[in-house]
């Protein structure tokens, strides 16, 4: 069995179709058909089940899509390990993110690294923290950012902590204020972040309070929009602040210990392949330029 017939028969599982992983490869359709039916026969069983929606994995697809994963996770470590060796810096990073994240700091970290390391290929998959977790543990990207604490499996590099801040209308009443406390919340109308309300939840018991949550939501330009429109104030991280509209004002939350920490979760942080350590120590020179030094 070649690392070909896996790396193809994965890229039809990724993409969910034949003909998407045709593209992507720049192979026939054919040959991927064939490539499918030739580790199929080898394997001795179906890996996958074909019909009119489209394809999905077999029950013994799913048991060796793990395995098959794992092989071609240590065949991409040795390549680049082998190109260490020659001096060559090449490979591929995969890495997870989530949209504030996205926005404010991967254009700067991204831009450093690809001048460092032109030969290298970023990949970014984008997701709510759930699909991050679930990422790294079926090997889908080698690391993700992500807000911490993250699941117990996962080794983690703690970056930057973020303070939480209150978003509303300048029109409403509590906007004349120079921070707010948990207690004037009491008779409003809340907006959360889905990746954050467990922390708010926690913040509000610990005053005796319950929130009067209105939504619930994960994207947070949708949040700042809604606070805008009068429907709520919302509790945002300092990162998900980076894009604020006209008539929003925003005023610290005036509990300090309460935060979250962004970080790097991933299954092992010591074992990576050479083109994620890289990246993770560029990321890591770039918030201490463009944050750390700022703050000292």
């Amino acid at each position: 069995m070649s690392i070909g017939k896996y790396e193809i028969f994965h890229t039809v599982v990724e993409l969910g179709s034949l003909t998407k992983a045709s593209a992507a490869l720049n192979i026939s359709q054919s040959g991927v058909s064939h490539a499918i039916s030739s580790l199929e026969k080898e394997m001795g069983f179906s890996l996958l089940s074909r019909n009119k929606t489209g394809i999905k994995l077999t029950v013994n697809g799913e048991r060796m899509l793990l395995y098959i994963r794992d092989i071609l996770y240590i065949n991409e470590k040795m390549r680049q390990e082998a190109g260490e060796i020659k001096g060559l810096e090449i490979g591929i990073v995969r890495l997870g993110s989530f949209s504030s994240v996205s926005a404010v700091w991967l254009p700067g970290i991204a831009k450093k690294f690809m001048e460092q390391y032109p030969h290298i290929t970023v990949e970014i998959m984008e997701g709510k923290q759930e699909e991050l977790g679930q990422w790294i543990t079926q090997g889908i990207v080698d690391f993700s950012f992500m807000l911490l604490p993250a699941a117990e499996s996962f080794e983690v590099l703690h970056l930057k902590r973020e303070l939480f801040f209150c978003v509303m209308a300048e029109s409403h009443p509590l906007s004349e204020e120079d921070s707010i406390y948990i207690e004037l919340l009491k008779d409003e109308k809340i907006l959360l972040q889905n990746s954050t309300r467990e922390i708010m939840y926690k913040l509000f018991k610990g005053k005796k309070l319950t929130p009067d949550v209105a939504f619930h939501l994960e994207d947070e330009q949708a949040i700042i929009s809604m606070a805008k429109n009068g429907m709520g104030v919302a509790i945002l991280p300092e990162i998900a602040l980076h894009s604020i509209p006209k008539g929003v004002k925003i005023l610290p939350l005036a509990v300090d210990e309460e935060s979250v920490w962004i970080g790097i979760g991933s299954l092992t942080l010591k074992h990576l392949p050479p083109a994620a350590e890289k990246f993770i120590a560029v990321a890591t020179l770039w918030l201490n330029d463009h944050y750390l030094k700022r703050l000292s």
